[in-house]
């Protein structure tokens, strides 16, 4: 039974593709058979990490019916490592139907290898939260700046959320609780996972008992990437605390990279790092994390649990955080009450995003002008 590595993050640019594409190699350099398959349905760029070409066995072309699923997994010019490609050109890749996620599950399941790595996509779809619950020891990656420590935590407390409602299923006294709950935003950002889980052990002894269960069982492991100075890796330790703290999750500190230019070198020449450099910084940091990755004991959630049981196409709270202001807003009181963000560092997230969004708006200003001028002469013609 291979062990299966989901890789997130809660935003892009935080280099979570190039890790999984290093791990990869590193991992099959070490004589272990790898599968990497590329989950950042819509836009697919692994391959150009890895130097892959794009072919015609891809998801979607399995989805749309034209592959078998055993011919998308392409070997690869790296040793024991094989690759499912995505398939940026099929948007309808991005919201996958309920029966086919559940294909792309039990295939991904059935795969012969030691290591399933799986690069989802950014942000907190439902689809996304699920493929991380595939096993209880996925990696978060993140970076030291304010938004990439927001975005990791915001998207651990997502997931905390989606194995809570995958626990409590439709029809039970603890389902109707968080239902009523939802009605109440403000009480509801307030609330810390630790307090949830007392009141729902009154209302629903019996499935707040297998949710406890859970949280012990879900060991997910933080990398902290792109580090310039040793001490960011101090941000790794407090957001380790808040996670414990208002989410009741231990999660485990796995490592940490230094931002190195021979990872742009290595991208543009479409190798792996640990191919390009292996000597490098980056490289001896992907090593270790490797390493790591194999002593380590292999955990598995309760034979019951399967995030893609049951269709329950809900629409909550966890299924739309980074649209939710105020699931955003109990994120930053999170983070900043749990001493991870300064009061300082946050009025510089809000300064940096109005600046950004006043850049947009200008943007947005000459894009329109260059519009109206086109037009203008269009009807003069």
């Amino acid at each position: 039974m291979s062990q299966i590595i989901p890789i997130a993050s809660g935003k892009g640019g935080v280099g979570k593709s190039l890790l999984a594409a290093n791990l990869a190699v590193a991992l099959g350099q070490g004589g272990k058979r790898v599968v990497l398959v590329d989950l950042d349905l819509g836009a697919s760029n692994l391959h150009l990490v890895i130097g892959q070409r794009p072919g015609i066995a891809s998801l979607g072309s399995w989805f749309s019916g034209k592959t078998d699923f055993k011919d998308i997994i392409q070997p690869t010019d790296y040793q024991n490592v094989y690759f499912i490609a995505g398939d940026s050109q099929i948007p309808d890749l991005t919201s996958l139907k309920y029966n086919q996620k559940i294909r792309l599950i039990r295939n991904l399941k059935n795969i012969n290898c030691d290591y399933l790595i799986l690069d989802l996509g950014a942000g907190t779809h439902q689809f996304i939260l699920d493929m991380f619950l595939l096993s209880p020891q996925g990696l978060i990656v993140s970076a030291p700046a304010v938004t990439a420590t927001l975005n990791g935590y915001l998207f651990l407390k997502n997931v905390v959320f989606r194995l809570l409602y995958t626990t409590f299923k439709r029809g039970t006294p603890g389902r109707e609780y968080l239902e009523q709950l939802k009605k109440d935003p403000v009480k509801m950002q307030k609330l810390y996972i630790p307090q949830l889980v007392q009141t729902l052990s009154s209302v629903d002894p019996q499935n707040a008992q297998l949710f406890i269960k859970r949280m012990q069982q879900f060991r997910p492991r933080l990398i902290m990437n792109m580090i310039e100075d040793p001490k960011d890796a101090d941000r790794a330790t407090r957001i380790k605390n808040s996670c414990n703290q208002y989410l009741g999750l231990e999660i485990e500190y796995l490592g940490l990279t230094f931002r190195d230019i021979v990872q742009d070198k290595a991208l543009s020449s479409q190798l792996p790092v640990v191919v390009y450099k292996p000597q490098s910084v980056l490289g001896q940091a992907i090593y270790r994390i490797a390493d790591k990755i194999i002593a380590a004991p292999v955990h598995q959630f309760d034979a019951d649990f399967t995030p893609e049981s049951g269709n329950d196409n809900f629409q909550n709270i966890e299924d739309e955080a980074n649209e939710d202001y105020n699931f955003k807003i109990s994120g930053i009181d999170d983070l900043v009450s749990g001493g991870t963000l300064s009061t300082s560092e946050l009025a510089e997230m809000v300064k940096t995003q109005n600046y950004e969004l006043t850049q947009i708006r200008k943007e947005n200003m000459l894009l329109r002008s260059k519009l109206l001028k086109a037009a203008e002469q269009g009807f003069k013609i």
